[in-house]
């Protein structure tokens, strides 16, 4: 027994050694990165003593970010451009957003994600590093045209075309392993074939990129600011202008949302059928989007990036777990439907008979992270970028 007790301590030994030294070797990967951008930028790689001084009011998550416009409607971020490679040899940019691991996050100004160390597997693309230069497995195509036209007047949703502007091919995963194995959160934004939808504008030169963010709700505030990046899924995709990225649906688990869960995933819920008509400040969701001519879908989230927390128990993951709801027949003819403002608000309309499940989510089990919902088994990639305190619309 003492020997087996003595063998069973060295394992737990060797696998301290071993994760104290992959640690290690994310803190020089995450080194290399910044010095290559640093030295191709001209811009001093990001540290507390680099970064821009947003205001407390600003609530700005991304502390690498260069600047965070606030206007509704019109909001964008700007971040540094990083350089890679494409597996044909190809020049090709990209941002990074989140890190699965705390002392990387910390160091390159970005989101920490500890949920995102159980993307590693079939949903995930491998890279190696060269000199601070990322060399990609798989690549995005962007030339496809971005098209979404309305069912009806009366019943804009489902449309009738629904393509998404950029598609990944079978390597290509925005949940990218380093050879350390820490995972970053990492889209391409430009390469030979075009630039992501919601690129506003980029300097190569700069290696800089500004990019439309989309308004939400969490915890009765609005103003949720946030960027999709990727979708597993083309129509929501499509509706909200990232790339198509079939090898996100690969990454575990749909339904599966507490800090408990070995899932990379954490549910949220756009609105399927809110209020269409934009005048009132009301609007909110899927229709409301295809109706007016493709405006950003306003979405309810559960909780905000948590980046000072360095435990399991941090439950922030970018992989947003969709679990679309729909106002009820009842809610639609009683005249009770209007925008949902938390998830405590959220629950209380779906124990009030007023929201359910959508009618597009798939048979299953509910999730009662989600107020019981059903997990629409689509994920969208949404890096959560600030929050800031402005007087509501």
């Amino acid at each position: 027994m003492k020997k087996l007790m003595t063998t069973f301590a060295a394992t737990l030994a060797l696998a301290g050694v071993a994760g104290e030294a992959s640690a290690q070797a994310g803190m020089t990967e995450a080194a290399s990165l910044q010095a290559m951008a640093a030295s191709e930028s001209g811009r001093p790689a990001y540290s507390p003593a680099t970064g821009v001084r947003f205001k407390a009011s600003d609530n700005v998550f991304m502390k690498s970010a260069l600047e965070v416009n606030f206007t509704y409607r019109a909001a964008f971020v700007t971040m540094p451009l990083f350089r890679g490679l494409s597996p044909q040899n190809d020049a090709v940019y990209y941002i990074i957003t989140e890190a699965s691991d705390f002392d990387v996050a910390r160091k390159m100004g970005i989101n920490f994600s500890p949920k995102m160390r159980y993307a590693v597997g079939d949903g995930a693309q491998r890279v190696t590093l060269e000199a601070g230069v990322m060399r990609f497995r798989g690549n995005v195509d962007f030339t496809p045209e971005h098209l979404v036209i309305p069912g009806s007047p009366a019943a804009p949703f489902p449309p009738r075309v629904a393509k998404a502007g950029a598609v990944g091919d079978a390597e290509w995963s925005s949940m990218v392993v380093l050879p350390s194995g820490v995972v970053l959160n990492v889209q391409m934004v430009h390469n030979a074939t075009g630039t992501h939808d919601r690129v506003k504008s980029i300097d190569l030169q700069k290696r800089t990129v500004s990019m439309s963010l989309l308004d939400g709700f969490q915890g009765g505030k609005q103003y949720y600011y946030h960027l999709v990046t990727d979708v597993s899924a083309e129509l929501p995709a499509a509706l909200e202008n990232g790339v198509h990225t079939p090898r996100l649906a690969k990454v575990p688990g749909y339904g599966l949302s507490r800090p408990s869960d070995r899932s990379a995933l954490l549910g949220f819920s756009p609105v399927l059928n809110g209020i269409t008509d934009t005048k009132t400040q009301r609007d909110q969701g899927f229709a409301a989007s295809i109706a007016n001519g493709g405006i950003d879908p306003i979405n309810v989230f559960p909780l905000d990036p948590d980046n000072d927390n360095r435990s399991e128990a941090n439950n922030y993951s970018p992989l947003w777990d969709a679990h679309v709801n729909m106002w009820t027949p009842a809610a639609v003819s009683g005249a009770k439907v209007r925008r949902v403002t938390s998830f405590q608000d959220l629950q209380r309309l779906v124990q009030a008979g007023l929201i359910t499940s959508a009618s597009i989510n798939p048979p299953g089990a509910g999730n009662s992270f989600v107020a019981g919902l059903r997990p629409t088994r689509a994920i969208i990639n949404c890096p959560v970028i600030a929050q800031p305190n402005l007087p509501p619309q």
